[in-house]
């Protein structure tokens, strides 16, 4: 029933939101490590798309599009963490310290931060959610062949982060 709303063109967001918004809350949670920024993430997704309900194109179902919506979002706020922590002179990035895998994430975040936004999406895709190279294709909106471009590039990117001096 979500799905046929916004194929038909009325993207009731209301509906959108019941049938999703938990999902789309569950993988900020993921990826963030941190229930208020969760949170905030949940509310700009959903209210980007009642201010700008033309953003979703329908080249995929509403749930693809909020899973990368999300996923953007994240990217963005983890960049921004970075910046701020640089900025402060701290050198690590901000998160909660009772937030679940709290060390593992910030490690995380630290590299997605580095990577360019296409090839981040495309690690966050693979090597978190465990998602297949069509799947990924899916998501990004492009070839599986390119999906494996993208790939070898955070593995080469990852090589050379590696042999990078401290």
């Amino acid at each position: 029933m979500v799905a046929s709303a916004a194929v038909q063109g009325e993207l009731d967001v209301e509906r959108l939101y019941r049938a999703h918004g938990h999902h789309v809350l569950r993988r900020a949670r993921a990826l963030l490590g941190s229930e208020e920024e969760s949170r905030d993430v949940l509310q700009e997704v959903f209210l980007s798309l009642v201010q700008s309900p033309g953003q979703f194109e329908q080249r995929s179902s509403p749930a693809t599009w909020l899973y990368s919506a999300t996923t953007h979002r994240c990217l963005n706020r983890i960049r921004d963490r970075k910046n701020r922590a640089r900025l402060l002179g701290s050198g690590m990035p901000s998160s909660d310290v009772g937030a679940p895998r709290a060390e593992q994430t910030v490690q995380a975040a630290r590299l997605l931060a580095e990577l360019p936004d296409e090839l981040a999406q495309a690690a966050i895709y693979y090597y978190i959610d465990e998602s297949t190279h069509e799947e990924i294709a899916t998501i990004m909106g492009c070839s599986r062949r390119h999906v494996g471009d993208l790939l070898a590039r955070v593995k080469q990117w990852a090589e050379a982060m590696e042999r990078r001096p401290a």
